[in-house]
């Protein structure tokens, strides 16, 4: 038997949209409420908070990712550049996964950092 491991070629992210961290944490509470409730948990890594929307599988999708490309149709994220499992405020409880160890996920932080419009310079 043959194992092969084969790395995405390529990630391919159509719609990029920053919203200022404290914004976008009272938008998710203010989601989970309308919602019914529960705490949600938003993605971690390397400074930013960020939320990948994928394209359903379609033929044409399932072709790009045996091709080895990723395709996003979105990604939200905001700055936040320490760590926190947990946040509780008035408006909700939100909790944060570290996904930095994920070579991929890593990247997009990374990318995105240094496309944001809100990096407070030195």
């Amino acid at each position: 038997m043959e194992i092969t491991i084969e790395p995405w070629k390529k990630l391919v992210i159509h719609e990029v949209i920053e919203y200022r961290f404290d914004d976008w944490l009272k938008q998710i509470a203010f989601g989970s409420r309308s919602a019914g409730g529960g705490i949600p948990t938003m993605n971690w890594a390397n400074g930013i908070v960020f939320q990948p929307f994928h394209f359903p599988d379609t033929d044409v999708t399932i072709h790009e990712k045996l091709n080895g490309v990723l395709h996003w149709s979105s990604v939200i994220f905001a700055i936040k550049e320490k760590f926190e499992k947990q946040i509780v405020k008035d408006d909700g409880t939100i909790n944060f996964i570290d996904i930095s160890v994920n070579d991929i996920f890593g990247k997009v932080a990374e990318y995105l950092k240094a496309q944001s419009k809100f990096i407070k310079s030195s």
